[in-house]
């Protein structure tokens, strides 16, 4: 990421890459994308509907959760704590300009948060993989 998304500042071990397509076109994409992947999708929060049914308001924002359980539970075996990071998350919201990104943990620094690596930190890098093709 060469810029912070505007209304936030740089944050250590979360990377953001922008999105050309809307919030929900974007959860779509990813959505299929896991699908094509072999991965499971867990669900789709749509954080600001739950805000506006709680009567409150909240940017567009959508949390999709994701894995792979061949793949996670290894990781969780070796570092249990590691559940508290996994399934892994895709944050698809619109800053403060506007302009949608793709939120997620740095798969680098989450391998380093728990003592991970190799084989067992390859499947941490998905999210990267999957925002990179959200614009195929």
């Amino acid at each position: 990421m060469t810029q912070a998304p505007a209304g936030t500042h740089p944050v250590d071990g979360i990377v953001s890459t922008r999105s050309k397509l809307s919030v929900t076109d974007t959860a779509e994409r990813l959505a299929a994308l896991i699908g094509a992947a072999g991965a499971t999708l867990f669900g789709v929060i749509d954080q600001s509907a739950e805000a506006e049914q709680a009567g409150m308001s909240l940017r567009a924002t959508k949390l999709v959760i994701f894995g792979n359980p061949s793949a996670g539970t290894p990781v969780m075996a070796a570092a249990p704590l590691a559940a508290l990071d996994l399934p892994l998350k895709i944050l698809v919201w619109e800053d403060d300009e506007g302009t949608v990104w793709m939120t997620y943990l740095d798969p680098a620094w989450l391998a380093a948060r728990y003592g991970l690596t190799g084989p067992l930190a390859a499947p941490l890098a998905a999210p990267a993989a999957l925002t990179a093709r959200v614009m195929d």
